[in-house]
């Protein structure tokens, strides 16, 4: 199997604090110059990831709101992946006291701490809803959204299948697209149910692990993961 392609989640993985460390920055571009794709696959709305890393044309395919939309940095256009999210839902959470949230044009996003809050007036509006959680955050997606059916729309384009591509990440909302992915990797600092399910964990955390990542992949050495088989990356 080649790979030919990356894709790595942003925030606690490629990010620390919401910021990508410049020897982070130049691993993708080493990569991206050895002819592989990268493509980030994020739980931000575009433009809160703009915010934090205005250099998007450092990736040649931008998954946002959790896999619902896709955006191109060569066109700087975005298409979305999915409806938006309902105007009853948006109202009723809005009216609630102090409630802290967030509205993409799919997604809408909360603290985790509102989830009885969030589930109760899907309940009560009868929506076709699901919720995603990430490390202290809530999100709510149509049914069936989710990282890895956004990172395989990012593919077509490219001419790039989910075989081709190692997928790295760091939390709950990272399980799909990971296990989609040809090869899975988890960083040093990624929640231990998402470590028990890679076929590798690298050694160090957040950017530095992407890095160690990508010098594999440049070095077309193998994969090993502890207590999982070992993959060569034929490059």
């Amino acid at each position: 199997m080649r790979f030919t392609a990356l894709a790595t989640d942003y925030d606690g993985t490629l990010a620390r604090g919401g910021q990508v460390e410049p020897a982070t920055l130049e691993a993708l571009r080493r990569l991206r110059r050895s002819r592989r794709r990268v493509i980030l696959v994020t739980g931000r709305t575009l433009s809160s990831l703009r915010q934090v890393f205005p250099a998007l044309s450092e990736f040649d395919a931008i998954v946002a709101e959790n896999g619902g939309t896709l955006y191109n940095p060569a066109t700087d256009s975005e298409r979305l992946l999915a409806s938006g999210p309902p105007e009853s839902l948006i109202a009723a959470l809005t009216r609630r006291p102090d409630f802290p949230i967030e509205v993409g044009k799919v997604i809408v996003a909360t603290s985790e701490d509102e989830a009885q809050a969030v589930l109760e007036t899907i309940r009560e509006l009868h929506l076709e809803l699901q919720i995603i959680f990430n490390k202290g955050s809530l999100m709510v997606l149509p049914s069936g959204v989710n990282k890895a059916t956004g990172l395989e729309a990012a593919l077509k384009p490219l001419g790039l299948s989910m075989r081709n591509v190692v997928g790295i990440g760091d939390a709950e909302n990272d399980h799909a697209f990971l296990a989609a992915c040809g090869f899975s990797v988890a960083v040093a600092n990624a929640l231990p149910a998402l470590k028990e399910r890679v076929r590798l964990v690298t050694k160090q955390g957040f950017g530095a692990g992407v890095v160690e990542l990508i010098e594999e992949m440049l070095a077309g050495g193998d994969l090993t993961g502890e207590g999982s088989p070992s993959m060569s990356l034929r490059l």
